[in-house]
């Protein structure tokens, strides 16, 4: 099956600055995709030229069909595109909002009402919608902004970072959203700077320095750490985490809540660290995305 987004070679420069460099993605139709990087990375470059609103500097990149660039009115019929700050009307309410973004869209009468009548709901919106945006939550601007988003009923939503900033119970209702949007038919691109927000996408792409380093499911992408991974109990974390860093093949010790984790040469065992750290109790554990995050950070800028 042809994929619903695809590019090739996708480059974008600012100067002499490579903010996107030879991008070579495919999207499924129906599926949740993360990209996952740093500040810098090149994510919301690369939303914003698969959305039509940036040009490469080369390469291409195809959205529903069409050329993101050459046919930019065609993608933008077929995309919603959700911007970090989505330029919601401070002063109108909820439903003032939708019905300016409704008319912006060519969307009037039983139409109209019947997409508020199905996404207020959906969102739990429907008893806020005479407050202010001003006066809503951030996770509620982000569910409104969405709603606004939705409203031409497209089949690719564009996400960048959609709950930065966002407390952890609207994040958690705003993935559930997503997740009846895919079940409706909708394919899903979305940015985070959250990794265990990645891990609920059904493939990520790690992009650094503008480049995408890795891209397969979340599980797979833990699998290509080289590295052994060791949760540790102990404590003392942070002096056991500065006991652990003098130890030779010890590459990182970072605090997770009240445990470490440990990433390891692979010559190194569980031995030879409960040699270096007698009272710690180790457990060997699949890395997470952040292990892997971390480790392929430290690998392109060097020791």
């Amino acid at each position: 099956m042809e994929p619903i987004i695809e590019t090739r070679n996708l480059t974008r420069q600012f100067g002499a600055l490579t903010a996107v460099d030879g991008l070579n993605l495919e999207v499924a139709a129906g599926e949740v995709f993360g990209l996952v990087g740093p500040d810098g990375a090149g994510k919301t470059t690369t939303l914003r030229m698969l959305s039509g609103l940036l040009d490469p500097s080369s390469g291409n990149a195809r959205v529903a069909g069409s050329d993101a660039s050459r046919e930019s009115a065609a993608v933008k019929d077929q995309i919603g595109y959700m911007a970090q700050r989505f330029g919601l009307y401070q002063d109108l309410t909820v439903e003032e909002n939708m019905d300016f973004y409704a008319d912006l869209f060519g969307i009037e009468g039983a139409e109209k009402h019947e997409l508020k009548r199905r996404l207020l709901p959906m969102t739990r919106m429907e008893a806020f919608r005479t407050r202010q945006a001003g006066k809503l939550s951030g996770g509620m601007k982000q569910k409104l902004a969405l709603m606004c988003t939705l409203l031409h009923r497209p089949r690719i939503l564009l996400l960048d970072e959609p709950t930065n900033g966002v407390d952890p119970v609207s994040r958690r209702d705003f993935w559930a959203i997503l997740y009846q949007l895919v079940k409706d038919g909708i394919t899903v691109v979305v940015s985070t700077a959250y990794l265990d927000e990645a891990e609920r996408c059904n493939r990520v792409g790690l992009m650094y320095k503008g480049r995408l380093i890795y891209c397969d499911e979340p599980r797979r992408l833990r699998e290509k750490l080289p590295q052994s991974c060791y949760e540790v109990e102990t404590v003392d974390p942070l002096g056991a985490r500065e006991q652990l860093r003098r130890q030779e093949g010890i590459e990182s010790v970072e605090i997770y809540g009240a445990m470490l984790h440990v990433l390891a040469s692979p010559r190194v065992g569980p031995e030879q660290l409960q040699r270096a750290l007698p009272e710690g109790r180790f457990r060997a554990m699949l890395p997470t995305l952040e292990d892997l995050f971390m480790s392929v950070v430290r690998g392109q800028e060097g020791p």
